[in-house]
């Protein structure tokens, strides 16, 4: 078995950590003591917090890019919605503290912002283009173009803040695993053509537990 170099291991118990403790509660030095090595190794590899945050950040981009672009050549561009969607949701428990924190680290780490921004860019463009499938296979209509960049956005939003407003709209009920595919999915159901309307009625007969698991 290949050896896990030491910079992997580093991210590794890094992500731990910040799930468990939030992105202020752990330093580089809490790391590296959990790791038995020295500060010093480690900010060998990663010089500063943000340095540590930016190397998570690109492997979180490359792991959700997967979620958008590998597609199987025999399914509808609705079931690679489905799994794209549900796919994020696992991907936003894998990273709870990065979701949770997004805003504080915008808000303190520059550079990380800068790379945020621009993925958020290129998930607009590839949510414009699924839109667009789904429009030439007649799987929606929508009014106008405003209406579809609009469920895009509010799609997004939905993405990216799902687990910040379960820890903040706790009262509410919709907790369990699938719900944010749930919601999603209820933000496109009323411009379902027909024709959407049976595919997504086939993704949920043929294949129930892609819309809960």
């Amino acid at each position: 078995m290949a050896k896990i170099k030491t910079k992997d291991k580093i991210l590794s118990v890094a992500i731990r950590m910040f799930n468990e403790s939030g992105i202020q509660g752990v330093t580089s030095r809490h790391i590296a003591a959990e790791m038995g090595i020295s500060h010093g190794n480690l900010d060998y590899h990663y010089h500063t917090k943000e340095d540590l945050l930016l190397a998570i950040y690109d492997k979180m981009r490359a792991e959700a890019s997967e979620a958008y672009t590998i597609r199987e050549s025999n399914i509808s561009s609705l079931m690679h919605f489905q799994r794209m969607v549900a796919g994020l949701e696992e991907f936003q428990y894998r990273y709870r503290f990065f979701n949770l924190d997004v805003l504080e680290i915008s808000r303190s780490f520059p550079e990380v912002n800068k790379k945020i921004q621009e993925t958020l860019i290129l998930r607009k463009q590839q949510a414009q283009q699924l839109f667009e499938e789904f429009l030439k296979d007649g799987y929606v209509s929508f009014p106008d173009e405003d209406v579809m960049e609009r469920i895009q956005h509010t799609i997004r939003i939905v993405i990216t803040f799902w687990l910040s407003q379960l820890e903040v709209i706790s009262p509410y009920k919709f907790r369990q695993k699938g719900e944010m595919v749930r919601l999603v999915w209820n933000t496109i159901l009323p411009y379902l053509t027909p024709a959407g309307k049976e595919e997504y009625d086939r993704i949920q007969e043929s294949a129930p537990s892609e819309l809960t698991n």
